[in-house]
């Protein structure tokens, strides 16, 4: 079978049909040069990770909560020995934990969020993914941007060199890709993010985080991957530190590939005073004592630090110039579809 008769099948509208054979998935070309290419991408960020001093960490999978701030997306429950757990859909409160042990680390960390059937169609979701997880201990929000920063630029570099030839049978321009870190990152604030995607005609509400469709038409418009900052509180997470210098506004920061492939990373500054994570998660709705081990462990003290998330499979979709995030993973678990 053809690689273009064989995409076809694969695919309806960037999504994979209920009746695509896993086999030829595993089989195609397509998706044999993504994933080396993705292996390619493991390599390097691992090399820059581990030479700078960074941990490399195993995540947990499940545990007696897990993050809260994932887009409304639905947890996963668990039965663990009569105790109702969760899937990760986040290790971001492991990641503080563990900084009592190490000042800097990092996970390549599975998640499992139930994202709305509807988010299949932005072909940027999966029901499974992976994180690399980044954790600095005392870092401010603008150290971290700079390592998320120097990561991205350091994978993509490597991997033009490293995996031409896989990158050249998928018909990536890789001059485009080098002259996306050919110079320093952008940066918007949240409010003038908003303020731009209404001069392009999109209703973006000020209060909320940027919708999807905002963040691919906010893409698009950029040559180089740029950081949105400065997302307003009850946004995001109880974790997210906000600025005392600016109330209601959070020290947080999104990374964005440019040609539309939107959001790549997430992270922020974190809150780690103990009398401030009760009254954050109170104001989330939430009893503090469902996160009994993690309040207990900031009652004792946990470093500040900063940190942030890099999604694998939507920065293999960038690198890759994939059209859909599930063309990224070997057993794609995609919103909605029943899947091996």
């Amino acid at each position: 079978m053809t690689t273009n008769r064989l995409l076809n099948r694969e695919t309806h509208r960037g999504v994979p049909v209920r009746s695509a054979n896993l086999r030829e998935h595993l089989e195609s070309p397509r998706t044999q040069a993504a994933l080396r290419i993705q292996q390619g991408m493991l390599t390097s960020a691992r090399d820059y990770l581990v030479h700078r001093g960074f941990v490399e960490l195993l995540p947990p999978i499940i545990g007696p909560v897990t993050d809260p701030g994932a887009r409304g997306a639905k947890q996963v429950d668990v039965d663990f020995y009569g105790h109702r757990y969760k899937l990760m859909t986040s290790a971001i409160l492991y990641k503080q934990a563990s900084l009592t042990a190490f000042d800097k680390l990092f996970y390549i960390a599975p998640n499992i969020r139930l994202e709305s059937p509807e988010s299949a169609s932005t072909s940027r979701h999966l029901a499974e993914f992976h994180q690399i997880d980044v954790e600095i201990a005392g870092a401010t929000r603008d150290q971290a941007m700079r390592v998320a920063e120097d990561l991205v630029v350091h994978v993509l570099r490597d991997v033009i060199v490293s995996r031409s030839s896989h990158l050249a049978a998928l018909g990536r321009n890789c001059d485009r890709l080098a002259r996306a870190v050919a110079g320093p990152f952008g940066r918007y604030t949240h409010t003038a993010a908003v303020e731009h995607l209404h001069e392009l005609g999109h209703d973006q509400h000020h209060g909320t985080e940027i919708d999807w469709q905002a963040e691919s038409l906010i893409s698009q418009a950029n040559e180089r991957p740029f950081f949105i900052t400065e997302y307003p509180k009850g946004s995001r997470g109880f974790y997210d530190r906000e600025n005392c210098e600016q109330p209601g506004v959070l020290q947080s920061f999104d990374l964005l590939a440019p040609e539309g492939y939107g959001e790549l990373c997430s992270g922020s500054e974190r809150e780690n005073e103990y009398s401030k994570i009760v009254t954050r998660i109170r104001e989330t709705g939430e009893n503090p004592s469902k996160y009994g081990w993690y309040v207990d462990l900031a009652r004792e003290g946990i470093p500040p630090s900063a940190g942030f998330g890099l999604g694998l499979e939507r920065f293999t979709r960038y690198v890759a110039g994939l059209h859909s995030v599930w063309q990224a993973s070997a057993y794609p678990k995609v919103p909605g579809v029943a899947s091996p």
